[in-house]
């Protein structure tokens, strides 16, 4: 590290991407569970999106919350790991400075993002499971749209003073940024000048939109869980608890990696450097791969699209290798 560090600069054109400190030596051979989860990230997504958009019994809330969460996944992956992979690969560590706030933008803005769809799906599932005869009404495709806009809107005011704030800061010290990409935490932590206005936007943007976007998941989800419970039978409650797993499972493999760094970078200060960079490359790259798995498998109407069409598929490829054997 200490190779890049330099002194006679303020306002420097370029960072240092480290990669993970301490495994540099390793970097070819970690780089093939990265890609290898980025190509299946690619394909599960853009499988779930095609096959909402080619089933026409698909096109209702639910699963327009689950295309929108499928974008935000993909756009997340695709704004971080192709330089990430770079760094592996090529060992291009260097980063524009505009570059590098962009990127740090577009990887907190769809964090936001995303946590405002969970929020939608979840109260998607309140409406349908304690109000069933009013779902119809209430969740039209034009409410559907305007929540969508609001979170995105959302999103992209709430994070827009990140890059605002970072690129006022004088970097004196060094421009290395011991991480495969941009985020605020990385880049405020090497400024030479009081950055607390920085650090306590981030704990607002941390409590006062991730936090409560947990809250109000959590409040939806004791009201379905009373809802549940107050069936008459245990199949039904069996059955009404299904429709749910699938977003329990997406919602804490968002939140609770995002919990768990939170409260490493905070108070886990003796933690190998390393060990904070794994943590935070699957915060980032676990709940894109994870969500079109989890939906895959446990969503009825989806499971049974992929089935008919693997199925479609290894049936017309038997057909015709007996019609060229013929």
């Amino acid at each position: 590290m200490s190779e890049y560090n330099t002194t006679d600069f303020t306002n420097p054109s370029t960072f240092i991407l480290l990669g993970i400190p301490g495994l540099e030596a390793t970097h070819v051979w970690i780089s093939i569970p990265f890609c290898t989860v980025y190509i299946i990230a690619i394909l599960g997504n853009f499988t779930i999106l095609f096959i909402v958009k080619m089933q026409q019994s698909l096109h209702e809330p639910m699963f327009y919350f689950l295309c929108m969460l499928t974008v935000t996944d993909l756009v997340m992956h695709t704004s971080s790991l192709p330089k990430m992979l770079s760094i592996f690969w090529f060992n291009t560590r260097e980063i524009d400075f505009s570059a590098c706030l962009t990127q740090m933008y577009f990887i907190h803005c769809f964090s936001v993002i995303e946590s405002g769809i969970f929020v939608a799906m979840a109260f998607d599932r309140y409406v349908a499971i304690c109000h069933p005869l009013r779902h119809s009404t209430i969740l039209t495709n034009s409410f559907v749209a305007k929540i969508g806009l609001a979170v995105v809107l959302r999103g992209s005011i709430v994070i827009l003073p990140f890059p605002f704030l970072a690129r006022q800061w004088p970097y004196c010290r060094t421009n290395v940024i011991p991480q495969l990409y941009c985020t605020h935490i990385a880049v405020v932590k090497i400024a030479c000048a009081d950055t607390h206005v920085s650090s306590y936007y981030g704990l607002f943007v941390l409590f006062c939109v991730m936090d409560l976007d947990a809250i109000f998941i959590a409040v939806s989800y004791i009201q379905i869980l009373r809802a549940i419970f107050s069936l008459p039978t245990r199949d039904a409650c069996l059955k009404t608890l299904g429709t749910c797993i699938s977003h329990l499972c997406v919602i804490l493999a968002f939140y609770i990696p995002g919990l768990f760094l939170s409260l490493m970078y905070r108070f886990a200060q003796n933690v190998p450097l390393h060990f904070h960079v794994l943590i935070v490359n699957v915060y980032l790259l676990l709940p894109p791969i994870l969500n079109p798995i989890i939906y895959g498998v446990r969503t009825k109407q989806i499971r049974d699209r992929l089935l008919c069409l693997f199925t479609h598929k290894g049936t017309s490829s038997f057909l015709l290798v007996l019609w060229l054997s013929d």
